[in-house]
């Protein structure tokens, strides 16, 4: 029997896709786990969203049932990059991402969270993690510890948010 509703619907969904609480996630999670579901996570900024991104998560998903996505808020991409990202703001991310088609469910992840504090929730069959980002061995070998086995994806495209920032940037000048 197929199931077609909520974020096993056809529609975006936002109201189910996009789980701000994070104890409800948890709970979601758990179900989906008893089902047999296997589940997938991975998580990124995601700002001015372009092919790169879309790829990743087509690759994430195949990876399993469940994707799980975890966005990283205004204030953490600040914290990260600078004050003049994100481009574009945690809100519209999150709804940009309830309309791919590879997002299951997305959840914002905040600075004051600790360290590998969804990882830690989740506790996915994989974790998806993009080469681009700089992981240490310590770094991989700790995520491991929450997770039945970590993925390093290439990055999918030869662009990426910061160098079409530059590149925007040398055109206006």
């Amino acid at each position: 029997m197929a199931i077609n509703a909520g974020i096993f619907g056809d529609g975006t969904s936002f109201e189910h896709r996009f789980v701000p609480d994070l104890d409800r996630l948890g709970e979601m999670v758990q179900y989906w786990k008893k089902l047999g579901l296997r589940i997938v996570l991975t998580s990124g900024t995601f700002d001015l969203f372009h092919i790169g991104h879309a790829q990743y998560l087509e690759r994430a998903k195949a990876l399993g049932d469940i994707l799980v996505i975890g966005v990283d808020s205004d204030e953490k991409v600040r914290a990260r990059k600078g004050p003049t990202r994100p481009v574009v703001p945690e809100n519209e991310r999150v709804l940009i991402l309830a309309h791919t088609r590879h997002a299951d469910v997305i959840t914002l992840k905040y600075s004051h969270h600790p360290g590998n504090h969804l990882i830690k929730l989740v506790s996915p069959d994989v974790l998806v993690l993009s080469k681009s980002t700089k992981h240490d061995d310590a770094d991989i070998a700790e995520k491991s510890k929450y997770c039945g086995e970590v993925v390093l994806l290439e990055p999918q495209a030869e662009t990426s948010t910061s160098a079409k920032l530059r590149l925007i940037q040398i055109k206006s000048s």
